[in-house]
């Protein structure tokens, strides 16, 4: 959230989705930019269909903390399940588990870049990622991400934007297969 503003006066914007809750001072102050820029924006969506995919907001109950309160993402494509975890916590987590009935997921962006507050061992063993994905800065003061994320993700092929740079995803002939661009 630190650089929406930044990203918004950088590049084309089309739509903005909040999570669910009341706007912070940071979100406000991206809404001002928005308008400004008469730029549409929205809060607590379900879903959304982009070229026939549709794309699903985890939607659990509103949290007394942003970071649970952060946008949990599903969608798949091509038989091929992917899971955007936010900075999600770990009672997120729990009732995502509780709630919804997903597993065996190939691609997870493991929650709030590895930290020990997110990807508790339960929830890692009940997605069984076939791929991690943490987004985290090198040398960040945080230590991020954390040992203990990194044991429980053991059984997943973990690639980090620290050591491996940009990371994509490809779907061709029917096969997932994944680039890096090293920093």
């Amino acid at each position: 959230m630190g650089e929406a503003i930044n990203l918004v006066n950088n590049f084309k914007v089309e739509k903005v989705i909040f999570n669910c809750g009341e706007y912070n001072d940071l979100e406000k102050e991206l809404i001002k930019v928005l308008d400004k820029k008469k730029i549409p924006y929205y809060s607590c969506v379900k879903e959304i269909n982009i070229d026939n995919k549709k794309l699903y907001f985890l939607q659990t109950k509103e949290y007394d903390n942003e970071n649970d309160n952060s946008n949990v993402i599903y969608t798949e494509i091509n038989s091929f399940k992917f899971m955007f975890m936010g900075d999600a916590g770990i009672e997120k987590e729990k009732d995502i588990l509780d709630k919804y009935n997903i597993s065996d997921i190939h691609v997870l962006k493991v929650g709030h870049h590895g930290s020990k507050t997110s990807s508790s061992e339960t929830f890692i063993n009940e997605m069984n990622p076939k791929y991690g994905v943490i987004s985290v800065g090198k040398n960040n003061r945080y230590g991020h991400p954390n040992k203990e994320v990194l044991d429980n993700l053991e059984d997943s092929k973990v690639n980090r934007t620290d050591q491996d740079g940009s990371i994509m995803f490809k779907i061709k002939n029917n096969k997932l297969k994944i680039e890096t661009c090293t920093p």
